[in-house]
């Protein structure tokens, strides 16, 4: 009896996809396409470009500033330059903080965010590097380093410390290259 069952449940099956037709296979519809590789040797290969585009070593020939206030001119610029970005004459338009982070990471940080200013077109932006309360001897180690890697970039004009309200002796505002 059992294998009468069986027969009817294969008899009943056949009756049900005898005009079952096979289905077309497209292969365009079907084909999945791959995704793209990340090239990750190249992006660890641009972040250690960026990162030694600064030096920690660099010495300038020459500067404006005066005991711990942070002032820059790139040569063949007006004068008025550094004291129009103390006075907030540049709408800032993009800021980065440096808190928290140790020399090599802000570094690395810094010359990304420069980069991305640089492609986006912007003219003035702040980094906000610090007073130093938080590390050893209490002195502001980035603030000495922000301002020797930003006189080995080409399209930073000037530099000024910031105006109170914008961070004071804990921030510096930035004018780039258009």
């Amino acid at each position: 009896m059992a294998t009468n069952s069986n027969d009817d449940e294969v008899n009943l099956f056949a009756d049900a996809v005898k005009n079952v037709r096979p289905l077309q296979h497209d292969r365009a519809v079907h084909s999945v396409k791959k995704p793209k590789p990340i090239p990750q040797q190249f992006i660890r290969d641009e972040q250690q470009a960026l990162a030694d585009s600064l030096s920690d070593h660099f010495i300038p020939a020459h500067d404006l500033e005066t005991g711990e206030e942070l002032l820059y001119l790139r040569d063949g610029h007006a004068p008025d330059i550094p004291s129009k970005l103390r006075r907030g004459h540049w709408v800032v338009q993009a800021a980065i903080d440096l808190h928290g982070l140790v020399s090599d990471e802000a570094r690395l940080y810094v010359a990304t965010f420069l980069n991305d200013c640089k492609k986006r077109g912007l003219r003035c932006v702040r980094i906000v590097h610090g007073k130093g309360l938080g590390s050893r001897n209490r002195e502001p180690v980035l603030k000495h380093k922000l301002r020797s890697w930003l006189m080995q970039r080409d399209e930073v004009i000037a530099y000024a410390e910031a105006r109170r309200q914008d961070g004071g002796s804990g921030a510096v505002i930035v004018l780039l290259k258009a």
